[in-house]
């Protein structure tokens, strides 16, 4: 790190701007985690133009991604830039240096989906809702917990009691750890990744569900809708695919603005008569038009689902749909 008098002034100026705006927003957010719970919630979201970074606190832990934006400054000078506004993260809101993680979020341009960036393999508990959840702060640009969908994840619990849940590009699980705890009858994982079957694995046996009424399939969703069983309903769902998705495995791509409606109606298929589904996506430019799903019902409640303190109100769209 360097020496403070070794910055320009502007990177300074910029240093103190960002300082004040972490402030204000922590004094803002203050009574999350005693009134309502909540340790793990966006603190900072480009709020400041020039300091296009975006800052989550994960209890006593904060994870800041930077995102594209032109500047002037040279390669070793943006690096000296970015630690400089990761160390005014953590002295700001009185967080310990190895405990402040930094990554950069390029524009998607391809079919990756949650880039790795380190190895490390350290995960830490956090808890949300009452429950527990390990994430990978250090790993990947995505930690294992979207906090977007906090929200949605207790509408689901509300609902699920005596449910047949099924959970579609799972990821890690926590959409079935909600369900679970909210008295499903039956769960099930499904994720083309073993390795986040078995994370979700671990996320529901750390809440204390591990019966063979839980149940995981590292399947690509399509091959299982294709290859389901006729006979088995599902009451509930939540598909939440990925904006991009290839892999070696599979004969096509996920593209889910040239899959989502056929995959809805596919689905659709095994739902139980007034079953529910939650459909949501993080592609910004995503065009729905419900007139194309076979379903009785179909409402956008994104302005509901997600959180209050995210300024991007967009961050994700989310439709319940009923057979």
């Amino acid at each position: 790190m360097k020496n403070s008098s070794s910055y320009s002034e502007k990177t300074i100026e910029q240093a103190n701007l960002f300082a004040t705006r972490l402030s204000k927003r922590a004094r803002h957010l203050r009574r999350y985690p005693t009134r309502r719970g909540i340790t793990c919630y966006r603190l900072y979201e480009r709020d400041i133009p020039e300091i296009p970074l975006v800052v989550d606190r994960y209890e006593d832990h904060l994870h800041l991604t930077e995102y594209e934006r032109p500047h002037d400054r040279e390669p070793a000078e943006h690096s000296d830039w970015l630690d400089l506004m990761a160390k005014t993260a953590g002295e700001t809101l009185e967080i310990p240096a190895e405990n402040v993680y930094l990554k950069k979020r390029e524009r998607q341009r391809g079919t990756k989906q949650h880039e790795k960036v380190a190895d490390t393999d350290s995960r830490i508990e956090v808890q949300e809702g009452g429950l527990k959840f390990l994430v990978n702060l250090a790993d990947y640009v995505d930690t294992g917990l979207f906090l977007d969908h906090r929200v949605t994840r207790q509408m689901v619990r509300e609902v699920a009691a005596g449910k047949n849940f099924l959970n579609l590009f799972c990821y890690t699980g926590s959409f079935s750890v909600y369900a679970a705890a909210g008295g499903a009858a039956k769960t099930t994982s499904v994720d083309l990744s073993k390795r986040y079957i078995e994370w979700s694995k671990v996320n529901m046996r750390r809440n204390g569900f591990d019966g063979p009424e839980h149940e995981y399939f590292a399947i690509d969703a399509v091959q299982f809708i294709k290859e389901h069983k006729p006979d088995e309903l599902y009451d509930l769902v939540v598909f939440d695919p990925p904006t991009f998705s290839n892999s070696k495995s599979t004969q096509n791509d996920w593209d889910v603005q040239t899959c989502a409606v056929s995959f809805l109606n596919q689905l659709l298929a095994i739902v139980s008569p007034g079953g529910v589904i939650y459909f949501s996506n993080n592609f910004r430019g995503f065009k729905f038009d419900p007139a194309e799903v076979s379903a009785t019902t179909i409402h956008e409640i994104s302005n509901q689902t997600v959180p209050e303190e995210y300024r991007n109100r967009r961050i994700h769209r989310c439709w319940r749909i009923v057979k």
